[in-house]
């Protein structure tokens, strides 16, 4: 299995919680979906599948974040949490446009029901934010947004990797890209400074069973896709 160096800082609280959830993490950011973006053998319908309930996550995680406004420690968070937003509600536009690229009529994806896994997840995620606070909120929360990046970058170093005709390639470079990267690594660092800030390593058998259930989730999301096909 590709393996790549975590990001965050060496004793931060990122890298403990993910060497603390490690079994799940590992099952979710090489799940076999995941290795079928990578050798482009996953199931069209499988990607398919996943991309429709996606864009329905995607809004929810923009409510998630928005929760983070309310929660976050400071005006300037306040203000980071915001531009995250609105980052994400741009998302669902450009979103809309890709499943077009692969067929998906638009009124038909707004029309889409919500998937069990999607329902799940995402209310999941808002609990966890209303009930604790801004910390326990992100942490929540980054599974999602670190994990994508480290999914790529597992692509990527993949043996395996099919790059010519691969029908997910622009999906895998949108995630490996500077761009995202920078997003990942940046949320692994504001990770590490609530974890200093709000008492993380106190708090570290709870943070990382959090953690680990947020992983766990974004498996069961791939494995929605997978079962589609």
């Amino acid at each position: 299995m590709p393996m790549t160096v975590p990001l965050g800082r060496e004793g931060g609280l990122f890298r403990a919680l993910r060497a603390g959830a490690a079994r799940e993490w590992d099952a979710y950011c090489w799940h076999p979906f995941v290795q079928g973006l990578a050798e482009g053998t996953l199931p069209l319908a499988a990607f398919r599948r996943y991309l429709v309930q996606d864009y329905l996550f995607l809004v929810q995680f923009a409510r998630a974040q928005a929760l983070a406004v309310v929660k976050a420690e400071s005006l300037e968070a306040m203000r980071e949490k915001g531009r995250v937003v609105q980052a994400i509600l741009d998302e669902t536009k450009l979103h809309l446009v890709y499943c077009r690229e692969w067929g998906l009529d638009e009124a038909a994806v707004l029309a889409e029901p919500e998937a069990p896994e999607t329902v799940g997840y995402t209310r999941w995620v808002m609990d966890q934010g209303f009930r604790g606070d801004i910390l326990d909120l992100e942490v929540a929360l980054a599974p999602c947004t670190i994990g994508y990046g480290e999914v790529a970058m597992r692509i990527e170093a993949h043996p395996g990797r099919l790059r010519d005709g691969n029908p997910y390639e622009n999906w895998i470079v949108q995630y490996a890209s500077p761009d995202y990267q920078a997003v990942a690594r940046g949320a692994a660092e504001r990770l590490d400074r609530l974890g200093e800030s709000h008492g993380g390593a106190a708090r570290i058998a709870s943070l990382t069973r959090v953690f680990a259930e947020a992983s766990r989730l974004e498996a069961d999301f791939w494995q929605m896709g997978l079962n589609a096909s």
